[in-house]
């Protein structure tokens, strides 16, 4: 997302199913993601599969059908390293580095004792995790069978215009409109259930509108390579700080104008052709090709919507900041940058990983999940 919008300015503006079944499901999803793409990059989005993709599509439908838990197989993740500090604006101690070289943690021993996890004294078990810019739910399968085999219950949603989302993304006028699907999820909520919030990317801003509208719902929230925004700040803000483009990543981005060449754009097409380079450097073939043919155009509007965020409200949540070492697209000093201006709680670092550790790292970023999810809350302090 990061690449994407770099150069622009405001002026510029529970039954079994088989895998067959499974496998057809998917496809036709991907075929929706197709015909609900603007008119004239219908072209672009093509969807085609071949027995090179078959297998990530069989995963993705997994995630949208909610049949981790009945899968008896793990899937054959990479293992690899971590490394966790706290920030600068934080007053606790860290927690201890993470990677395969050292005795296993317990909550890596989780990985293969799920039943451990339900019956700690966990403040909540529920995830929420929340796509960036052009993603979709899709994105998260990986993590969420992870999270499932740790016994966490763990729901990923398609934001308004994205993913499997029926709506066209030209049509949302504001952040309100875009986050809907999450707010959904808030609006539903028993009394006293809360949930640990999770954004990637443009997800960043999303859950801090979020957590501005229920601090009392959210036990910790997460940001992932993410905008973590200070009060009056937009997610284009943070975007137009960063610096150092290769001349591949300077190239234009292509706009819609849905409302005509006179009005602001209404949506971003990403250039897929930028998606390996800049986004995806360290994951593997079948996860760029899952992503080459599922994400959706970024709307507009709340990409330049500036967020007024109080200390009582999305101050009085704990937060977490996991930064990815090896980001072309979200770059570290930026990353930083928003980390020293909007102190968090805890700091965590991935070693070796692109814009997507869900893709690229996702037994490491399971294990700060899982730390993040057993850190005390009388341990916390909160920043405000």
């Amino acid at each position: 997302m990061g690449n994407a919008l770099g150069c622009i300015s405001t002026e510029g503006v529970k039954e079994k199913t088989s895998k067959h079944e499974l496998l057809a499901s998917f496809k036709g999803r991907a075929g929706l993601l197709s015909s609900l793409s603007s008119s004239e990059n219908k072209k672009k989005m093509a969807v085609s599969f071949d027995g090179r993709l078959d297998e990530q599509a069989l995963a993705a439908a997994l995630l949208f059908n909610h049949h981790q838990r009945n899968n008896g197989n793990s899937l054959p993740f990479p293992r690899s390293q971590s490394v966790v500090y706290p920030s600068s604006g934080s007053k606790k101690h860290g927690l201890t580095r993470s990677s395969s070289s050292r005795r296993r943690s317990h909550s890596e021993s989780l990985l293969t004792r799920p039943d451990q996890l339900v019956n700690q004294d966990l403040e909540t078990n529920r995830v929420v995790l929340v796509h960036g810019g052009g993603f979709g739910a899709w994105c998260w399968y990986k993590t969420i069978s992870l999270l499932e085999e740790a016994g966490f219950k763990a729901d990923a949603v398609d934001l308004t215009g994205s993913g499997i989302h029926y709506s066209d993304t030209n049509i949302i006028r504001n952040l309100a409109e875009y986050v809907k699907p999450l707010s959904d999820i808030f609006y539903k909520l028993g009394e006293g259930d809360k949930v640990i919030l999770v954004g990637h990317d443009l997800g960043g801003a999303c859950i801090s509108y979020v957590m501005e509208l229920f601090p009392s719902k959210i036990a910790k929230a997460v940001f992932i390579a993410a905008t973590m925004l200070s009060s009056g700040q937009s997610a284009l803000d943070i975007f137009s700080q960063q610096t150092g483009f290769s001349d591949l990543t300077r190239q234009p981005q292509t706009f819609i104008y849905a409302n005509g060449k006179d009005n602001p754009p209404t949506a971003i097409v990403i250039d897929k052709t930028l998606l390996r380079d800049s986004w995806f450097n360290q994951s593997s073939t079948k996860d760029v090709a899952l992503a080459s043919v599922s994400m959706r155009p970024i709307p507009f509007a709340p990409v330049v919507e500036k967020l007024f965020l109080s200390s009582n409200n999305y101050g009085s949540i704990p937060r977490f900041y996991i930064k990815t070492r090896g980001d072309c697209a979200l770059h570290v000093p930026l990353q930083e940058s928003m980390i020293k201006s909007n102190p968090p709680t805890q700091v965590f670092e991935l070693k070796g990983s692109d814009h997507a550790p869900f893709f690229s790292k996702p037994q490491a970023l399971h294990r700060i999940l899982v730390e993040i999810s057993q850190v005390p809350s009388k341990h916390i302090f909160k920043s405000i």
